[in-house]
């Protein structure tokens, strides 16, 4: 069956980075769009970042030029690079697979950003 495993998450400082990770199994990963996104509490689940199958990204305005997406499709891997952390950052952390008809979520990863 199709597993997403996310992992990287934890409490950092405001300003520090974090490296999310996607690791993917069940499917064949290139041929998925990835997404990440997150939900703060008492917040709608929004998105903050996708990749193309080819590499295509795009960003919510709010992360624009401090996160990263990225793939590794030998490793069946989907990354979120984040950077300059904010407070605002806060929430749970989810990634997403998907192509037409399909679409699998990860268990989420909870991301803390405090001093």
């Amino acid at each position: 069956q199709v597993q997403l495993v996310e992992s990287g998450g934890g409490l950092v400082q405001p300003g520090g980075s974090l490296r999310l990770s996607c690791a993917a199994s069940g499917i064949i990963f290139s041929i998925y769009a990835v997404g990440w996104y997150r939900q703060a509490p008492g917040k709608q689940r929004e998105l903050v970042a996708t990749i193309t199958g080819g590499g295509n990204t795009n960003y919510a305005d709010s992360v624009k030029g401090r996160f990263t997406i990225s793939r590794v499709n030998a490793e069946n891997t989907g990354y979120l690079q984040m950077n300059n952390l904010k407070p605002e950052d806060t929430a749970v952390y989810y990634c997403n697979v998907n192509r037409i008809g399909l679409d699998f979520w990860g268990q989420g990863t909870q991301v803390t950003v405090s001093s």
